[in-house]
């Protein structure tokens, strides 16, 4: 098989608790919210879980307001072992690292207006150095057949198509992308084949994709397309946040046993 993908978990945190949303109904009046599930445990339960586990790189994403007493549990729980995203700019990203955070993973701060704004990101860069930075490229599929980063809460389509022209420009700027497949992200339904060989094909750093893993037949597909350069996230489909996936077998899985 080559290289084996490593298996990144996450805590997905909305109004203080951890949840699992469907991709792309977060909008800004959350009207249109789904929510999958919504855990009984604090965000340092799943944290001390993969430390245990030895699941380095996983993603505490502050979805929203209210979440930062949360999150700062879970990277207190296992400093160094976690990246945290939501909310990331220029003037609290050092802090975060400070606080245990291995990485800080960001969005929308780069843009504005839907244009990518390259003196934020060096000012990023300043802040905590390329290699804690992740730049988060999570993407919808426009009417045009490609794929463009989107922003607030997934709403909004920006400029920047993803593909190797933009990951080129990246790269310096960063030591790892994350990319959730929103259009498919939160529904169980298989992962988007398209878009992780674009990933696979055009990335020259290590990319984490996020969206559809129902199965371990998905796992396989990212395994042999991105020949461990192309790592991966499940949310929804593990069965400790309500799915059918055991955590404990895809643990095992990604180990090799």
């Amino acid at each position: 098989m080559g290289l084996r993908a490593e298996f990144r978990p996450c805590i997905d945190l909305h109004d203080g608790k951890v949840k699992q949303i469907v991709g792309g109904t977060l909008d800004a009046g959350e009207t249109s919210l789904r929510t999958n599930f919504v855990s009984q445990h604090e965000p340092e339960y799943f944290a001390r879980m993969y430390a245990a586990d030895k699941l380095y790189g996983g993603h505490v994403i502050r979805l929203g307001s209210g979440n930062t007493d949360a999150a700062l549990q879970a990277l207190t729980a296992w400093r160094g072992g976690l990246q945290l995203g939501g909310g990331i700019n220029d003037e609290n990203a050092a802090q975060f690292i400070e606080a245990g955070a291995a990485k800080v993973i960001v969005t929308c701060f780069v843009f504005s207006d839907g244009i990518f704004k390259e003196e934020k990101v060096r000012s990023l860069v300043r802040a905590v150095g390329a290699d804690k930075l992740v730049l988060d490229l999570s993407c919808r599929k426009s009417a045009d057949g490609k794929y463009y980063v989107v922003t607030d809460r997934w709403q909004k389509f920006t400029s920047l198509e993803v593909n190797g022209t933009t990951f080129d420009m990246l790269a310096k700027y960063c030591s790892e992308f994350l990319v959730h497949a929103v259009d498919v992200e939160g529904h169980q339904a298989g992962i988007d084949e398209e878009l992780l060989d674009i990933l696979a094909a055009d990335s020259p750093l290590p990319c984490v994709y996020a969206g559809g893993i129902r199965a371990f037949s998905d796992i396989e597909k990212i395994e042999t397309a991105g020949r461990g350069q192309v790592h991966y996230t499940i949310g929804s489909a593990l069965d400790i946040f309500g799915g059918q996936l055991p955590y404990r077998q895809v643990v095992e899985y990604a180990a090799g046993k």
